[in-house]
């Protein structure tokens, strides 16, 4: 808690015989200071922390008057938010913990107390991103993929056991508990903290970052939250506030409910294509109206999860008498419900808000439709009757099969031809061209929704009473978000109808839509190849990027989970379900989606009675002890991290090593070459893959040579400790197109001035062997999706000074600052292209030898090699004195280690 009060604000709330502190925002308004009845909810809860971390050093009274100055048309101002808690996952969580340990070993060649560096705020790591659907379709295929996770990821996970007995303020929940997000909602999110500070009880809103893009789920209960990069949030861990401007909130009035048959996905999908068009990046998002008390909490939840599709910060809902029932549903304390019910009253926080906003935009519930969204967008709506039409013209429109006037196809099968494939256990099977491969129930986005759960559940149910079956070539899974969601499917008697159709649990975790989806049988990728097959994935989660879900699979599908049976059932996607028949039964007869659809009284009859809160308060009891196997698992203790020089997965990083105790400053950027030109919507994924990759890639020679076999490589994602196979696998997606190389996908580059074309990490190495400074030049939405800290740490890894771009996605903007690129924007209506930019020229950056400032305006100069040059102004995506003090630091973590190493 901060150390002075200029504003008198910290008063006490009694509750139950105990005093506690708080700090008062209705004091800010009677200093005439704001109205808090005009200010979005997010931005009071801003304001809250704001107000009682004052401390007049890191944040002053004037930061607070800022803070209360919000208003429709936001000031430009800057904000520093110190969050209540860190979340991480594994995956992100992992190289964390590697920072973390590199900086204390720094510390400790520095000769000082290596537990100066220790996380400030509560942490918890919840290990869910790393079990792969190896087996699947039978009873044994969790135990069979938890039994693989540990052996191929142990080294990782003694490296997570070792923080949590080296820092005080770190927790982990062990893997086979569920998905971050879900247990962050069911059970880590408190919507109120009481805290412990100096010997006094305080009481202060649950705020949180995590390393997860989806994140702002926990907005589901009313908490803010959002997703953030590994480096920023191991900056907040130290104490480091998060310099943010402050937000724009758009409204999102909701009025009429769901018309029967919509699902809260269809919702979703609805929502997040809305939003998109709105534009919300860099944005809050509330949602008020009389439609917010005809979604359950679970609904909210699912809304609140796609933030990152919509392109919000934050998308959060009130705290109502909803929530309450919720957080007694899931097994919260009594007495711990009443004190965030009383808290919120005192601070003006409880119950519906109609603030001004800088936006507002009206939706009707009611009219929602079935939908799905893809083929590789997930803002990309399509309404489930124009699926028929819509894969038919996605493959004209490809190339794939023969459009009216078209020249020349890929090859001669059409749509609706099929192959013969002989599957590994004998089985004949026949595909083609829109084929369902991959029909998954998995991630954050549905599975904290009882209704959609049993939903596909009553469907299943239904579709095995008709005797309907998926076909063979059809990869089917179930990775529930929580225990407790196999607990209400077991008590409603439906995991076995699921299970009847191949749907079985093949673990707890983020599985197919992180890219761990698994093998597809040799046959079937053969058949894919050979024939340049254009297959199908359809999945219950919230991302479909190319290549992201498995490599040969060109089209993916976002659904809701009865949706997702539905399409199981079919075998394919080039099919309009309102329409044709899903199958037919014993006698031969058609069966159509209506008769299997679940029945509106039944399906809420079954979440009534198959959900209790002593499912939670069993499943929850022992969140943090793990099983036998977590149990047995032997790791390194002690401050500092033994590190093996040998080890393929953990190594210390390059990042603080030699460490100077100056900061290195900026300066012009002068003979800079070009390794990549992209264009729009190049994602995280395509910077840095999460999913497998092969030996013929260079993270994959790196790994052979030193005895590893490509069937030990695991993912991309699990190396993430490992700074010599991510450094190898940045810009290394499949699906990624470098420009300069005339239609080649993949990870390769162009080296200059010899023109060889070669992987982007040699050409990188050939560079930095030269001293030759990189830049990379893109379109729109550069590093959209998941909050990827090796985007950016890959980035700076292979000598790329600068980025320039049409625009950003927010989390890699910021971690690109975190790692001391500077992000740099083209002005309106230019770009690499509109420029006549190729890639092939020699480029200065110019205006940085004065010093950094925020928003600067910088010169590029492009020198053609005909010697002509062309001249553009770019604009620094450096908005906060912070992040101008991070690009002189070298880093976020570099200017932290430093204030760490010169304090007295």
């Amino acid at each position: 808690m901060g150390e002075n009060d200029p504003f008198g604000a910290v008063r006490e709330l009694e509750h139950d015989g105990t005093t506690y502190k708080m700090a008062d925002l209705t004091v800010l308004e009677e200093e005439g200071l704001c109205e808090l009845d005009k200010l979005p909810v997010s931005i009071r809860i801003l304001l809250e922390s704001v107000l009682r971390n004052v401390d007049g050093k890191n944040i002053t009274a004037d930061d607070v008057r800022n803070a209360a100055s919000w208003q429709p048309d936001v000031p430009d101002v800057e904000l520093p938010f110190q969050p209540s808690r860190v979340v991480l996952q594994d995956l992100t969580g992992v190289p964390a913990v590697v920072d973390l340990a590199a900086l204390r070993s720094a510390v400790d060649r520095k000769d000082r107390d290596p537990s100066i560096v220790e996380p400030e705020i509560p942490c918890d790591l919840v290990i869910d991103h790393s079990v792969q659907v190896d087996y699947f379709g039978d009873e044994d295929a969790y135990e069979k993929n938890v039994e693989l996770e540990y052996e191929r990821n142990e080294e990782r996970y003694r490296s997570i056991k070792w923080a949590q007995q080296a820092f005080e303020n770190f927790e982990v929940v062990p893997p086979g508990t569920g998905i971050v997000h879900q247990v962050n909602l069911e059970h880590l999110g408190r919507v109120v903290h009481e805290r412990e500070e100096d010997g006094d009880e305080w009481l202060v809103p649950d705020t949180l970052v995590g390393t997860d893009s989806h994140t702002p789920m926990i907005g589901g209960i009313g908490v803010v939250g959002w997703g953030v990069g590994g480096i920023e949030a191991e900056a907040a861990m130290l104490g480091q506030p998060i310099t943010m401007g402050l937000p724009e909130v758009v409204g999102v009035r909701l009025e009429g409910d769901l018309p029967e048959g919509a699902t809260a996905t269809d919702l979703v999908l609805h929502l997040t294509e809305k939003l998109r068009q709105v534009g919300v990046v860099d944005r809050f998002v509330e949602f008020y109206g009389p439609g917010v008390e005809n979604l359950t909490v679970a609904d909210r939840a699912t809304i609140s999860n796609m933030a990152p599709e919509q392109g919000s910060t934050i998308s959060m809902f009130p705290v109502d008498d909803k929530t309450l029932e919720y957080l007694e549903l899931t097994g919260r304390d009594q007495d711990h419900i009443e004190l965030v019910k009383e808290y919120l009253d005192a601070q003006g926080l409880f119950g519906e808000q109609e603030p001004e906003y800088t936006e507002t935009v009206d939706f009707d519930l009611s009219t929602v439709e079935p939908s799905l969204a893809g083929h590789k967008k997930p803002h990309s709506r399509i309404p489930m009757g124009d699926l028929d039409e819509h894969f038919p013209n996605l493959l004209e429109d490809q190339g794939v099969v023969q459009a009216d006037g078209a020249a020349e196809v890929k090859h001669d099968l059409e749509l609706g031809d099929k192959v013969p494939v002989t599957l590994d256990d004998g089985t004949e099977v026949e595909i083609g061209h829109g084929s369902v491969l991959v029909s998954a129930i998995t991630s954050c986005t549905n599975t904290s929704n009882p209704s959609v759960m049993l939903a596909a559940g009553l469907l299943a149910r239904n579709a095995v009473e008709k005797g309907l079956d998926v076909p063979d070539y059809v990869k089917t899974s179930l990775a529930p978000g929580s225990r407790v969601v196999t607990a209400y499917l077991e008590e409603s008697g439906l995991m076995d109808d699921l299970e009847e159709l191949g749907y079985s649990v093949v673990g707890y975790g983020c599985t197919t839509c992180i890219g761990n989806s698994g093998p597809l049988q040799d046959p079937i990728k053969d058949a894919i190849d050979e024939h340049d097959l254009w297959a199908t994935s359809v999945l219950s989660g919230n991302r479909n990027f190319e290549a992201r879900i498995h490599p040969k699979i060109a089209a993916n599908y976002l659904a809701s989970p009865p949706l997702v049976v539905a399409y199981g059932l079919a075998g394919r996607m080039d099919i309009d379900l309102e329409e044709d028949p899903i199958g037919h039964d014993d006698e031969g007869n058609p069966v159509f989606l209506e008769d299997i659809w679940p029945d509106t009284e039944e399906l809420h009859d079954m979440v009534h009675n198959s959900v209790s809160p002593e499912m939670f308060e069993e499943k929850y009891a022992s969140v943090y002890e793990g099983d036998e196997r977590w149990e047995a698992l032997e790791a390194p203790t002690g401050d500092v991290y033994d590190w093996d020089d040998e080890s393929t997965y953990i190594r210390e990083p390059p990042f603080f090593q030699d460490f100077p105790l100056e900061e290195p400053g900026v300066e012009d950027i002068a003979n800079a070459r070009c390794l990549m030109t992209l264009g729009d919507t190049v994602t995280t994924d395509h910077i840095s893959p999460a999913g497998p990759f092969g030996e013929d890639l260079p993270a994959g020679q790196w790994l052979k040579e030193r005895g590893v076999e490509p069937h030990e490589f695991n993912t991309y994602g699990s190396r993430r400790g490992n700074h010599e196979v991510m450094m190898r696998g940045t810009f290394a997606n499949v699906r990624i197109e470098n420009e300069m190389l005339d239609g080649k996908t993949g990870g390769y580059a162009k080296h200059l001035p010899s023109g060889e074309e070669t992987t982007v990490f040699e050409a990188s190495g050939r560079y930095r062997d030269d001293d030759t400074p990189l830049i990379v030049m893109s379109g729109i939405e550069f590093g959209t999706g998941s909050s990827r800290d090796w985007a950016a740490k890959g980035t700076d890894l292979l000598g790329i000074r600068a980025t320039i771009a049409k625009s950003y996605e927010r989390i890699y903007r910021d971690n690109l600052l975190g790692m001391g690129v500077l992000p740099l924007q083209f002005e309106d209506g230019e770009g690499w292209e509109e420029l006549g930019l190729d890639g092939t020229e020699v480029y200065s950056i110019e205006g940085l030898d004065d010093g950094l400032e925020m928003n600067d305006e910088l010169t590029v100069v492009a020198e053609h090699e005909d010697g002509e040059t062309t001249e553009f102004n770019v604009t620094a995506q450096v908005s906060t004195p912070a992040a101008v003090e991070y690009i002189e630091n070298g880093g976020v973590l570099h200017k932290v280690l430093r204030e760490l190493l010169t304090e007295e």
